[in-house]
């Protein structure tokens, strides 16, 4: 499922150890300091690949995330609003991503914009509880989704670029 360079770039994204959901108040506060860690670490990996690809941030809680992703596609910045929850059983169950303005414009897509990760993703996922957090969840989850859909939506001409 995963290429020889998808699985260097994730085996650089730090693990996360703590086990722990927004009810669990204290632990909640571990875990949300070891995801911001982890992600701090993909991020500025990706500056550095000069792959930078997304911008997200949080709600004080860390429970909803919200901020931009975009995609280069014949030398054309696309960039979305992407944004999700942290479901009531995180980590056992990863956060569904919404790209709400591409709603309804691709079958791998649920109402609200929500992108489609149950067939490769989520298995992954449920293996590495708790280890996998959101850095992982945006470079296993949205990444590989972007790359495939995004092209497809423009080829069809269901998503422009902003200058059009």
């Amino acid at each position: 499922m995963v290429d020889e360079a998808t699985r260097r770039v994730v085996s650089e994204i730090p693990l996360l150890k703590t086990l722990a959901s927004p009810r669990d108040k204290e632990l909640w506060v571990q875990r949300l300091k070891e995801e911001y860690q982890a992600l701090i670490k993909y991020v500025e990996n990706n500056k550095n690949a000069d792959n930078d690809w997304f911008r997200l941030e949080s709600n004080k809680e860390g429970t909803r995330w919200f901020g931009k992703c975009w995609y280069i596609h014949d030398l054309l910045k696309y960039e979305f609003d992407v944004e999700f929850d942290i479901p009531v059983t995180y980590p056992s169950t990863a956060p569904e991503i919404a790209i709400p303005e591409l709603d309804g414009k691709t079958a791998k897509m649920y109402r609200g914009g929500k992108i489609c990760l149950t067939e490769h993703f989520k298995p992954l996922w449920a293996r590495n509880v708790p280890k996998f957090g959101l850095g992982h969840l945006m470079a296993l989850g949205l990444g590989p989704w972007l790359a495939v859909e995004i092209p497809d939506l423009i080829s069809k001409g269901l998503v422009e670029h902003k200058s059009k």
